[in-house]
């Protein structure tokens, strides 16, 4: 069974919002056996929307349109949807309802005529009441296609997909089985990495398919099978999982569905009762972002300081200055300075440095673009590495918090 997303909206189209309601679709349908045949973004005008839904209709069974229901002049769809149906427009009590509820318990404004207006819904259209906003999501079907049409927000979306669509869906048709197993390896690029699996890919099963999904410094591994027979495809994913990890045990560090590195590290720091700070440059404060971000984190996480300019160095790390002078402030030793004094400052068993130059200006260091060092030091000492990670600023600064993070499991795989 194939499924079409539509999102609909100029601001998608100038690049004003990014459209993570596709993939939020998508990624739910996957899971309970629906493929994504297609997804596209539309204009606000009707003419466009009719076409997309048209073009939708002849290809697959299952058209998602999100965007559009808006209680402004500019939000097209029902009036769109109509005409594709055929219908009119009708109030819904349940809606006008549900509208006056939300106004009465979270809003201190009055209900206006537009507010009103989101109860009027297609007359074929059964509704899906929409828990956290005034626009409905609603429920069509033609020449045996069904459409749905959903409010644009994010988290009124997101609802009524779990809500209401998925069980609708599944209980209305039969879908097969598709199972991914994503395994996460780091510090291999994609080529070199096919190249070494390319003996075990070639003599996978049919009902199995690789892909390499690689992103700066580290490569996911996503094995995908479908069919009818859900145990059967988890067992033939089995085998071969079971082929494959002696193939990249030095490069393994999880699966997808379990953790991100970073929750991986969390819980290892964790689990021994251990505790990391940072002392960051280039990285602008990255790595303190993404690990506190991970609910907990005051639990093995004491702090970080971003010490961008040369000066910071000296004054908040105490880095001695003829260290700078004699080494540059992108060295090997400036680095291993700043991991001691983050680990000694904030009382942690580890700390992570970076310093480099991340581009496009040289700044305080000679140091060619690209080149960045990190250090780590640990209960039982510093020590540093050099990488070169291009010219690109914004992946530098990316590859070089995943090298980070990289150096700190390696150290853990050593126990």
């Amino acid at each position: 069974m194939l499924a079409e997303i539509i999102t609909i909206g100029d601001e998608i189209l100038i690049g004003q919002v990014v459209d993570t309601n596709s993939a939020f679709i998508a990624k739910r349908l996957n899971s309970i056996g629906i493929s994504v045949f297609q997804m596209s973004s539309v204009q606000d005008e009707r003419n466009h929307i009719l076409k997309a839904m048209e073009e939708a209709e002849s290809r697959v069974d299952i058209v998602i349109i999100t965007g559009g229901l808006g209680p402004t002049k500019d939000d097209i769809t029902k009036h769109t949807i109509c005409t594709y149906f055929e219908d009119k427009l009708v109030e819904n009590k349940a809606v006008l309802q549900n509208i006056e509820r939300l106004f009465k318990n979270y809003s201190n404004s009055p209900i206006s005529d537009l507010n009103k207006w989101q109860a009027l819904v297609p007359s074929k259209a059964e509704v899906l009441m929409n828990q956290f906003g005034t626009a409905p999501g609603m429920w069509l079907e033609k020449n045996g296609k069904v459409f749905i049409s959903l409010p644009g927000v994010p988290f009124e979306m997101e609802a009524l997909i779990v809500d209401s669509i998925l069980p609708k869906l599944q209980k209305q048709f039969k879908h097969p089985y598709i199972i991914h197993k994503t395994i996460l390896t780091y510090g291999l690029g994609e080529s070199a990495l096919a190249e070494r699996l390319e003996y075990w890919e070639d003599h996978l099963p049919a009902s199995i398919k690789l892909a390499y999904l690689p992103n700066l410094g580290k490569v996911r591994l996503r094995l995908t099978a479908k069919g009818d027979d859900k145990q059967v495809l988890e067992r033939e994913i089995q085998e071969q999982m079971e082929g494959l990890m002696p193939l990249i045990q030095d490069l393994y560090f999880g699966l997808e569905e379990e953790n991100a590195l970073e929750v991986t590290l969390a819980k290892l720091l964790t689990g021994s009762k251990q505790s990391l700070s940072v002392a960051e440059s280039c990285t602008g404060g990255k790595l303190a972002e993404i690990f506190t971000a991970i609910p907990g984190a005051s639990a093995f996480f004491n702090g970080g300081v971003v010490s961008y300019a040369t000066q910071a160095k000296v004054d908040v790390l105490n880095i001695e200055e003829s260290l700078i002078k004699a080494h540059s402030v992108v060295s090997a030793a400036v680095a291993e300075a700043m991991a001691l004094s983050a680990k000694k400052l904030f009382k942690t068993d580890f700390a992570l440095s970076t310093t480099g130059n991340a581009g496009p200006l040289k700044g305080d260091s000679d140091a060619e673009i690209g080149t960045v060092f990190i250090a780590l030091a640990t209960p039982n000492g510093v020590f540093s590495q050099q990488f070169n990670l291009g010219n690109h600023r914004d992946k530098v600064v990316n590859k070089a918090v995943n090298k980070a993070l990289e150096m700190l499991f390696k150290e853990f795989s050593k126990k």
